[in-house]
């Protein structure tokens, strides 16, 4: 590999944990819990006793944003790091570490800063930099079924850590006076618009999510590291009973990912010249074939086309153009799924069969492997990594997906070497390309005769309690946001019989536009 660039990125070190056993302690902060994770993955680059000095090469930390600084849902009553990144930077020696970020929300973040920071090292910003995040959440919630009090507070001092990534909610205020802010909403709005799409009725529909996840369980049921190993069969979940009930319609229990989880993991990337100079391993070696960043229309509800996705193919078709390779090179995935619609999504812009002999994930996927809030795809990045090293010279591609099926980030992988300068396709080109897709209005103080576009239903427990729909106006056809009557016989409806295209009447209110089937 003489030929190489010493400035060509490489990852390098990767680390994961999944816990589902420990007791909940004061030592076992989420920092701490992180820097757990950071270890093993300057251990894994570096297993000659070089770990802390590739430590001290690094120049960045990111840590992905903790759920509990996140959502008010999740909000610890056990305190937290005042600076989180720099708390896990302490803990595995990182003293040169200048640039500490904290990130903003997304599913995508992980792939994001990895190509930000390959770009960086690629011109000879940094050495070294790593992406870390985790979650205690199985933790917080046995500490909270225990009344235990635990101390998390820490304050390591130092200045702010630097914020990156998009501030902007995922919802509109138009959205948000529905009731419509959550995930666990949104995806089921895109999932029935897929379904329409297809033509297919809810049971058929169902069926055929069932048979698309039963790919992911089979994978997690053989990771050690996944929380879910039961291998669910497409007719369990398919089946919708008090083990596996609605959470919103059409997505029982199993179809959500498991956010509830503890799970940390790390990874690594520097040049091949730092890499030579410490002595890490050829063998530990992986590189970053291509790569892209693009969001689609931001708010979900102006969006033209709800089952598609203009950023998922662009990121896709620009990272394999990087890569100079096509899909037919690729020999593993992990798509993000958080929901089936996301993987259905990604399949169809990106032009994979959702029976892909191939499989589309390399962990189980946020239901069954776990979905640890915005670090899954740190792990998706490290099963990658130790799957493309298991078989020298084959290809993979990841895929990261921020807010409602919003914000991506593709990434190809392999062991293979790149040739020549790297060079990160220019994201605001590929950004000011999507931002060209035409968007739909969304009138805000509807009336009038109207339809159903696409619809989900809410539930608590094992009872339906608000139904969420966005309609098309009858005499414009604009667009509209609306909740149904609070009427139990209606919701039971909504969930027994399809409503897409079901005709009614919507009436503007202050609170909530009201939509009334007829």
């Amino acid at each position: 590999m003489t030929e190489l660039d010493p400035r060509t990125p490489i990852l390098v070190g990767c680390g994961q944990i999944t816990d589902t056993t420990s007791a909940p302690s004061d030592a076992r902060s989420p920092s701490a819990f992180v820097a757990e994770a950071a270890e093993l993955a300057l251990r894994d680059a570096a297993p000659a006793k070089g770990a802390p000095a590739l430590a001290a090469t690094l120049d960045a930390i990111a840590l992905l944003r903790f759920f509990s600084d996140s959502s008010p849902r999740f909000v610890s009553p056990y305190g937290r790091s005042s600076n989180p990144p720099k708390s896990v930077a302490d803990r595995i020696g990182a003293a040169n570490a200048r640039d500490l970020y904290y990130t903003e929300v997304g599913g995508n973040m992980p792939l994001y800063l990895v190509h930000k920071f390959a770009e960086q090292i690629a011109r000879g910003e940094l050495r070294a930099a790593m992406v870390c995040g985790g979650e205690l959440l199985r933790t917080f919630n046995a500490a909270q079924r225990a009344k235990l009090t635990l101390d998390w507070n820490e304050d390591p001092g130092g200045a702010e850590p630097l914020e990156i990534g998009d501030k902007r909610l995922g919802w509109s205020p138009e959205e948000a006076r529905h009731g419509l802010m959550a995930a666990i909403h949104f995806y089921p709005l895109i999932e029935n618009a897929i379904r329409a799409d297809r033509g297919r009725t809810p049971a058929a529909h169902l069926v055929a999510m069932g048979k698309l996840f039963a790919g992911f369980a089979a994978v997690a049921r053989d990771n050690p590291l996944a929380t879910r190993r039961e291998g669910y069969s497409a007719e369990r979940l398919s089946t919708v009973d008090a083990d596996n009930r609605y959470i919103a319609f059409p997505y029982p229990r199993l179809m959500n990912s498991n956010a509830f989880v503890d799970q940390a993991a790390a990874v690594i990337v520097t040049s091949v010249g730092q890499a030579r100079e410490l002595g890490i391993p050829e063998s530990r070696w992986v590189f970053l074939h291509g790569c892209a960043d693009g969001a689609d229309t931001w708010v979900v509800s102006e969006r033209a086309e709800l089952h598609r996705s203009p950023a998922i193919r662009a990121c896709s078709t620009t990272a394999l153009d990087m890569a100079g390779r096509k899909l037919a090179d690729m020999s593993f995935f992990d798509l993000y799924s958080c929901f089936p619609s996301a993987v259905e999504i990604g399949c169809r812009e990106i032009g994979l069969a959702e029976d892909d002999p191939r499989g589309l994930t390399v962990t189980g996927g946020l239901p069954f492997f776990g979905g640890p809030g915005n670090n899954y795809v740190t792990h998706s990045i490290a099963a990658m990594m130790d799957k493309v090293r298991a078989a020298p010279g084959k290809f993979g591609m990841v895929t990261g997906n921020g807010s409602y099926v919003t914000k991506h980030s593709a990434s190809i992988l392999s062991t293979t070497s790149t040739r020549g300068a790297w060079t990160r396709p220019d994201p605001k080109a590929t950004q000011a390309a999507l931002d060209k897709v035409p968007v739909v209005a969304v009138d805000t103080a509807p009336a009038g005769a109207g339809r159903i576009e696409t619809y989900a239903v809410a539930f608590d427990r094992d009872k339906p309690v608000r139904g969420f729909v966005y309609g098309r106006r009858a005499d414009n056809g604009h667009r509209f946001v609306a909740n149904t009557p609070d009427d139990p016989a209606l919701l039971a409806d909504m969930v027994a019989r399809d409503q897409i295209g079901r005709a009614g009447v919507v009436a503007a209110g202050e609170k909530r536009n009201v939509f009334t089937p007829a």
